[in-house]
């Protein structure tokens, strides 16, 4: 099992930024009124951000780590870790991490990689970069964590369109020998891996005219083969199926009790697939914060952009113990039980996007 602890390793601060242009889906006309007011019921989506088109991942990720660098007050010269986690990169080749790394003015020495993750990735960036921290001896790394969502969401398929937002956040760590561990639990199962998944473009499927063809897939689902496929009742099922057990198996191994803890942060996936596990694990309401009313599934991002929308003054002013758990794409899915004590969260942002003319065609 990759049940595991990482000490020596605190969170310094936290902050996200999100794009300025919003959508409602009070004004979803692709559906009826009716339907459109079941839907934000059960979602819980009313409001989304939404990235413009070459408004890119980095771009958001970057103005949320300018603003926790300059919280912060930290020398970029001892920042030698950087680690980029999206499934919104800006190219195929090369990685977004080595784009980001001499756009934040971080030295040569800095280290920068690309992790290809979707819902689970918060969680298991934390684990990748603590981690490397702890095993190298390296002093503070940033950990830039969301992805654009709503560039491949068809308008006319009511399952995926009215779901997702876009955001992007910094995490700043820093190396703390006594600091108390971070406590994983990561699990995959790729047999699920059609659950959520854009079927061309890449090395398996090379886009084609094909590609490009809108077809219907249901009552209200219509999209092409380059725009994200989503079987709601799938992933509804391996939520329920799977989170729970990986919580309390955690809390089990560590020699935890659930009441400990002060907030318990689930990736925002959905109102109802999120209150379901909520009561399930019978806690109440006032200790799980939800940001999907402003921000929608904001996949990988959706965890820090709650601490930052929702929590950022109880986090800021008194040590907290916190419990994340991550879960979708892949699927994978875990949950990391932490403790923090008095992080920066600067204020959430919003980017206006200016275009940046960087291909030299």
């Amino acid at each position: 099992m990759a049940v595991f602890e990482i000490s020596d390793v605190r969170i310094a601060g936290i902050s996200a930024c999100v794009p300025q242009n919003t959508s409602s889906n009070h004004d979803y006309n692709w559906i009826s009124q009716k339907e459109r007011d079941l839907l934000i019921k059960t979602i819980g989506v009313e409001t989304r951000h939404k990235a413009l088109q070459g408004q890119a991942c980095s771009d958001i990720c970057l103005q949320a780590a300018e603003q926790l660098l300059d919280k912060l007050g930290w020398d970029r010269n001892e920042i030698n870790l950087l680690i980029f986690v999206s499934q919104s990169r800006d190219y195929i080749i090369p990685s977004t991490s080595a784009i980001l790394q001499d756009r934040l003015k971080l030295p040569s020495t800095c280290m920068a990689l690309d992790i290809n993750l979707g819902c689970s990735g918060y969680v298991y960036g934390l684990s990748v970069i603590s981690a490397m921290m702890k095993a190298t001896g390296i002093q503070k790394g940033l950990l830039l964590v969301g992805d654009i969502s709503t560039l491949t969401s068809a308008y006319r398929d009511k399952s995926t369109f009215p779901l997702f937002g876009d955001a992007g956040t910094a995490t700043a760590l820093e190396l703390k020998p006594g600091y108390p561990p971070m406590q994983f639990n990561l699990q995959t199962d790729g047999s699920g891996y059609e659950a959520i998944i854009i079927y061309d473009g890449g090395v398996r499927n090379f886009p084609s005219k094909k590609s490009f063809t809108t077809k219907k897939y249901g009552e209200g689902i219509y999209r092409n083969r380059l725009q994200v496929a989503l079987n709601g009742i799938e992933v509804f099922n391996f939520s329920l199926r799977e989170v729970v057990p990986n919580i309390k198996k955690t809390l089990n191994h560590f020699h935890r009790n659930l009441d400990e803890f002060d907030f318990l942060l689930f990736h925002q996936a959905n109102r109802l697939i999120n209150e379901t596990l909520r009561k399930m694990l019978k806690v109440g309401p006032e200790r799980v914060p939800y940001s999907l009313k402003d921000f929608g599934n904001t996949s990988c991002s959706s965890i820090p952009l709650t601490i930052v929308s929702q929590i950022r003054k109880e986090l800021h002013d008194k040590p907290h113990k916190l419990l994340l758990s991550a879960f979708g794409i892949g699927l994978s899915w875990g949950c990391v039980l932490i403790e923090t004590d008095c992080i920066v969260i600067p204020e959430l942002t919003e980017q206006e996007f200016i275009p940046i003319k960087s291909d030299k065609e």
